[in-house]
């Protein structure tokens, strides 16, 4: 019962219709979830035109309110104006804790930052075309080929080797910079702690990005580093710590969860 009353925080959803896909509405609302409770659903565009026809079943199965807005000119977008107004209104109420902004447009990239600066958080969806002063502005952006999902039920990214992850240099120092910051002297990190400082540095990091579904498992596959998961002193609650690999030390995946010594 306890469970229940835990207050999850409160989210505005904000969908740019012309910049998004009717196909990854389902796993977008599943991701959002993860994040608290979608209060707010929206979704901006010209309805009249042909291009959005695909979306309107999608609306009606998910309760998405569609707001429409004429187009003024031809070339210039007032969807855009129309969901930062909106945004902006919604910021105000003080009534959301975060927003997600669904679009690959680099237009809202000051509108996430001036949510940020309002203390709330703000979660990006969008395609990996998505120019990197948005992805740069939230606080955490995921990329919408990650979350979507090929007809034959399999992830539409495909699992990085172990030589191909060693490899990329940018995603190797990621990780020794973030762990280096949280090891202990003993040179082990809770991989929590790991992957928080990894989110601070980079907003659109994600291991589902590289084929993994958890941080643990991609840390476990790049080969040069130690993960261990243990049971801490309850008996029941475990936490995965990660080191570097010492010189000349064979990669472990996580071991059996071992107790800790009482008294």
């Amino acid at each position: 019962m306890a469970d229940l009353d835990i207050i999850q925080p409160r989210l505005a959803v904000l969908i740019d219709a012309d910049n998004a896909s009717p196909s990854i509405t389902e796993p977008l609302l599943a991701e959002v979830a993860k994040y608290g409770v979608a209060s707010v659903k929206r979704i901006y565009g010209d309805w009249t035109t042909p291009n959005l026809v695909g979306w309107k079943s999608v609306l009606l199965e998910h309760s998405i309110q569609p707001i429409q807005q004429f187009r003024y000119t031809v070339g210039k977008n007032a969807t855009d104006s129309a969901m930062i107004i909106d945004a902006m209104d919604l910021l105000f109420t003080n009534h959301f804790d975060a927003f997600c902004l669904v679009s690959s447009d680099s237009d809202f990239t000051r509108l996430a930052a001036r949510i940020r600066e309002a203390g709330l958080m703000v979660y990006g969806f969008g395609e990996k075309k998505t120019p990197k002063p948005f992805v740069s502005a939230c606080d955490k952006f995921i990329y919408t080929e990650v979350i979507a999902v090929k007809e034959d039920a399999q992830p539409a990214i495909r699992r990085k080797t172990s030589e191909e992850l060693k490899g990329d240099t940018q995603l190797v120092n990621l990780l020794r910079s973030a762990l280096e910051a949280a090891s202990d002297d003993t040179g082990w990190a809770q991989l929590g702690t790991v992957g928080s400082n990894i989110a601070k540095q980079s907003p659109e990091f994600d291991p589902r990005n590289y084929g993994y579904g958890k941080l643990g498992a991609l840390a476990s596959a790049i080969g040069i580093f130690e993960v261990d998961e243990r049971v801490q002193s309850d008996g029941h609650s475990r936490v995965i710590y990660i080191r570097n690999l010492p010189k000349g030390g064979k990669p472990k995946t996580a071991r059996k969860p071992r107790r800790r010594k009482q008294g």
